[in-house]
């Protein structure tokens, strides 16, 4: 089976989703954040998998997080290619890494990889990867987890996405390729994926938000 790890942050005022602000208070980013993290844990929990685990930069971890089976795992310091390096220097079964950004995630977004992944299974591909419409990625799975593949490449760019596949496939490693989708940074990011998603608690805390807000 296939270790599943979503890497996430306390969600604090003014220190999540900081670009939702104007036009939403950063108490109000900080509960649409929330949110989001509360879908995608709750997708996570539906998955087949040995393990689930929140790797969390905070104190208080979500109380979804202990009562849907997540294992806490702390994140280290260092920047985000470091925090993800450890991760999967951490773990030696398959495993799948998923961000907190995407709650519009479904699980036939991820079922290639899982199915790939599961033991006995014949020609699977070594890697997997999740690219966003920014240019970065959401997801990042690998049969052999190592953290030298991911250490090094520059994040929150508009090609951080090529360059970890670049990593990968200069590695000698298969690769298989999840949807794209859209993870939320900006206003414009969020009203795509409440659209896409509408039924979701982010999509509903959006338009709860939204509503009579001048545009």
């Amino acid at each position: 089976m296939t270790t599943i790890v979503v890497i996430a942050k306390e969600c604090l005022p003014g220190q999540v989703k900081t670009r939702l602000s104007p036009p939403f208070s950063p108490a109000e980013a900080a509960r649409l954040a929330a949110e989001c993290l509360d879908d995608t844990l709750s997708t996570v929990a539906s998955l087949p998998a040995s393990r689930r685990v929140l790797f969390f930069d905070g104190i208080r971890q979500p109380s979804a997080a202990s009562r849907l089976g997540f294992d806490l795992l702390p994140q280290v310091g260092g920047g985000l290619d470091e925090r993800l390096a450890h991760v999967f220097d951490v773990f030696t079964e398959p495993m799948l890494l998923v961000g907190m950004d995407t709650p519009q995630l479904c699980p036939a977004d991820v079922a290639a990889a899982l199915v790939s992944f599961a033991p006995g299974t014949v020609g699977g591909v070594d890697c997997w990867f999740g690219p966003a419409a920014d240019g970065g990625f959401w997801a990042l799975g690998m049969r052999e987890p190592r953290g030298d593949l991911v250490r090094g490449v520059p994040m929150s760019r508009d090609d951080t996405g090529a360059r970890q596949r670049h990593r990968l496939v200069e590695a000698g490693l298969s690769v298989g390729t999840l949807p794209v989708l859209t993870d939320i940074d900006t206003v414009a990011e969020a009203s795509i994926v409440a659209a896409t998603a509408p039924d979701s608690r982010f999509a509903r805390e959006f338009r709860r938000l939204t509503v009579g807000r001048p545009a």
